[in-house]
């Protein structure tokens, strides 16, 4: 069962870049609300307490409460821009939702039993997380707020694939509908295979110098330029 999450938030007239560039300089997110038969709606709400909520995971596959005054409005969130280098949330996507109508969205992988698989115990392996996230149909009743996998009998150089993710009563895969090849693999236990440098190796590869395989570096002497080769221009 997924957490609640209640966002405040105001309705907002101005649009356009120059209005969303002056309610992020006061501390806000500009978003907008769509869906459900209705048209889109341009919301705004206080960029702390919406940074504060996005640090649990849930917050990104759960029924969300919007609410604008004493109304709510059931949403989920369906795409957020954020800043290339600050921590800053520059705009956000709801959409609204009704209880009877199927929703499509990207729910997190829970992995279980890592600590407990013939693969790392006994193989000596290490757990490979091919895909954290899967795309999900489901009422909104029934929208989980992860999927578990169990990977603790999976031994080395061994994977699990879509097909092998237990899903709930109502929720449905759309990728496990498009044929064999989409049944991707999820997660594997490979041994990691680790390169150990000389010690004259290492040097050389902090000085620049690459070896030739079968061949010695010749050096010229010290103060003087490697000669050209005696057929150039001839």
């Amino acid at each position: 069962m997924s957490d609640d999450f209640d966002l405040i938030a105001e309705i907002r007239e101005d649009q356009g870049k120059g209005a969303s560039r002056r309610l992020r300089h006061q501390g806000k997110v500009p978003a907008i609300i769509y869906g459900a038969g209705r048209p889109p709606r341009a919301l705004a709400f206080d960029h702390n307490k919406v940074l504060k909520q996005l640090e649990s995971e849930s917050f990104y596959s759960s029924i969300l409460n919007i609410k604008v005054g004493e109304k709510g409005q059931a949403a989920i969130l369906k795409d957020m821009q954020r800043h290339p280098a600050k921590a800053r949330i520059m705009h956000m996507d709801f959409q609204r939702i009704v209880e009877d109508e199927m929703i499509k969205m990207n729910v997190p992988l829970h992995f279980v039993g890592e600590d407990v698989a013939p693969g790392v115990t006994i193989g000596g392996g290490k757990v490979s997380h091919l895909i954290t996230d899967v795309e999900i149909v489901c009422l909104p009743k029934d929208l989980p707020e992860y999927l578990d996998i169990d990977v603790s009998e999976l031994e080395l150089n061994a994977m699990l694939y879509l097909s092998d993710i237990e899903l709930p009563e109502g929720v449905e895969m759309p990728a496990l509908a498009q044929g064999p090849e989409a049944n991707r693999p999820v997660v594997s236990i490979q041994l990691i295979k680790e390169v150990i440098i000389e010690e004259e190796e290492e040097e050389e590869l902090e000085e620049g110098v690459v070896p030739v395989e079968g061949e010695e570096a010749a050096e010229a002497p010290a103060g003087e330029e490697p000669a050209e080769d005696e057929a150039k221009g001839e």
